[in-house]
Order: structure tokens, then C-alpha cells, then sequence
């Protein structure tokens, strides 16, 4: 048998995660009984930089059941660092790690069967939603083309799913060996390779607490997957590029032809669009150029992705 751990990121979830650490631990108490795992098998929360009474409702369920681990960050470092933290300090003592959102509106019964495909010997199972219905609208149509969106600029991607998986230690150990600071699991995951498989599940609503992912936070996300994984936006402004020149030579030889008629009053409101078009195109340019050049800066200062405070063992 194989020791299992889930690892829970939690920010601001002291209203959750008593909820949620009593399912997780009561499905890992049911996958001892069935000696599908070993009874030393964990839960690890890691509070990323909570404002509110996250850690101390960590401590005092520590307390209560040994079990239950805890990682308290410095100060906030984000969703991305809080997994890749919980899986660098479980993997010296597991055999294999499960990453679930401390909501659980991932549905946590789906570990059962992850653990089950793990044991027959896959290295990653991902856990991929069969529906979106509590979704709104909006994310439901956003999410949709993000997924297609990145696919087809050959980023890799599993259609719907987040970051709820299963990873053996040498699946884990090789996403470790992965040191870039802009971190985006969800496409680096898939490079690993290994004997993969998938499993279904319906997901829920969160019982306790508000959500931690608002539209802004979730734009921000998609921003840094694509910016991480492809240069497709930087190969997008040469393309813009080609055609700007091509109108300018369009607009060099409607130039020409009107002042050989002697008609050079007109095209002032060409110029003006012209002008303004070009200026956006360039700064919009810039802007995204600057963005790589940012996380290049960012990779090449080699700050550590997180800082531990504490650590409950």
C-alpha cells in the first residue's frame, strides 16, 4: 500500500475548512479500511497569506487530529506557489499527492477512484468536469474558449479541468525539476509525459464562504497561462506588423495618385484614423512585449517562489 496526501491551498477559507478537512479525512479513513492506502495517509493545508482566522482554525485542527498538516506562507504568494509548496514538502514523506481547492466544489468522492487508477499504475489521473451548470453564463462561454483559445496556440491543456489531480512521487518529482517562477500547473502538468488517465466527476457549490476567484483574478490567470507557455502574442504583433505596412504602402500610393490630381484637400480624416490606429497598435505592442520582458526579469532574479513561516508537522 502507498501513503496518500492531499494537498488543500487555502486564503481566507476559515469558515471552509472545517467542512472540508472532516470530508477529506473521512474519505481517507474509508480508502484505509478498504487498505487501498496506508493509515498514515494525510491532509496538508497551506494557508497563502490568510487575512482572516484561516491559520489559527488550522492549529486548532492539528491539534485535534495529527493528521491534519499545516503550511503557513510569509504573506501571500499566490494559488500556483501554495500547490507547488504543498507538493515540495508532502513528497519526502508520500507516495502520491492529491491537489483539491479547499471548497470542495471539486468533488472530493472522485479520490476514491483516483487513488484506485493510481494503484494500477497510472502516474497522473486528472479529475475533469463532465458539466458546467453552476457556472454563470459568462464563465461557462469564457472558460469554454480559454480551453480552445490556448489549445490552438499549442499550449497543451486537459478541457476542463482545473488544478484537482492525482500525481504519483516521480510524477511530482518531475514537475519539481521545473524552476520557472511564473507558474501555470495546469500547462506544465502535461509535459511530464507518464501514463495518464482521466475520471469524471459534477461539480458542486461551495457550503461555506465566498469565492476566491473573481473575474479579475480569473483574467489575471488566463493571462499569465498564455503569456507562460506561448509566444503566440508576440508572433501575433509581427503578423500586425506585415499589415500595417501593407497599408502603409496602400496609403503611400492613394497619396501619390491624389496629388498627381491635385486634390489635396481630402484624406484628413484618413490620416487622423490612420494615426490613431497606428499609435494604439504600437502601444498595445509594447504592452505586450513588456509583459515577457517583465517575466524574464522576474526568472533571471531567481527569488524564491514562496516563504514558510511555519509549518505544522
Amino acid at each position: 500500500m502507498k501513503k496518500l496526501t492531499i494537498v488543500v491551498p487555502a486564503f481566507n477559507e476559515e469558515e471552509m475548512l472545517p467542512i472540508s478537512m472532516n470530508k477529506l479525512l473521512e474519505i481517507e479513513d474509508r480508502l484505509i479500511k478498504d487498505e487501498l492506502i496506508t493509515s498514515d495517509s494525510d491532509v496538508m493545508v497551506v494557508n497563502d497569506g490568510s487575512k482572516d482566522k484561516t491559520w489559527e482554525v488550522i492549529t486548532k485542527l492539528h491539534k485535534e487530529n495529527s493528521r491534519i498538516k499545516g503550511i503557513k506562507f510569509s504573506r501571500n504568494f499566490g494559488h500556483q506557489n501554495a500547490l507547488i509548496a504543498g507538493l515540495d514538502i508532502a513528497i519526502k514523506e508520500t507516495d502520491m499527492i492529491v491537489t483539491i481547492d479547499a471548497d470542495l466544489q471539486d468533488d472530493p468522492e472522485a479520490i476514491i477512484e483516483m487513488v484506485k487508477k493510481a494503484n494500477e499504475g497510472t502516474d497522473i489521473v486528472y479529475a475533469v468536469r463532465n458539466n458546467r451548470d453552476t457556472d454563470s453564463w459568462f464563465k461557462k462561454n469564457t472558460a469554454g474558449a480559454f480551453y480552445k483559445f490556448l489549445n490552438l496556440l499549442g499550449v497543451k491543456l486537459v478541457d476542463n479541468h482545473a488544478d484537482f489531480r492525482l500525481m504519483t512521487k516521480r510524477a511530482v518529482e518531475t514537475l519539481l525539476s521545473y524552476k520557472e517562477r511564473n507558474l501555470f500547473l495546469r500547462g506544465l502538468v502535461p509535459l511530464l509525459g507518464y501514463k495518464t488517465d482521466k475520471i469524471y466527476y459534477k461539480r458542486g457549490t461551495r457550503e461555506a464562504g465566498e469565492t476566491k476567484y473573481p473575474l479579475k483574478k480569473m483574467l489575471s490567470f488566463a493571462w499569465e497561462g498564455l503569456t507562460s507557455f506561448s509566444i503566440a502574442p508576440v508572433r501575433l504583433i509581427s503578423i500586425f506588423g506585415i499589415l500595417a505596412s501593407l497599408v502603409g504602402v496602400f496609403m503611400l500610393i492613394y497619396t501619390v495618385i491624389t496629388k498627381l490630381m491635385g486634390d489635396t484637400s481630402q484624406g484628413w480624416s484618413s490620416l487622423m484614423i490612420s494615426i490613431w490606429m497606428l499609435g494604439g497598435l504600437q502601444m498595445l505592442s509594447l504592452g505586450v512585449i513588456g509583459e515577457y520582458i517583465g517575466k524574464i526579469t522576474l526568472e533571471v532574479k531567481n527569488r524564491p517562489r514562496y516563504i514558510i513561516e511555519e509549518i505544522l508537522k
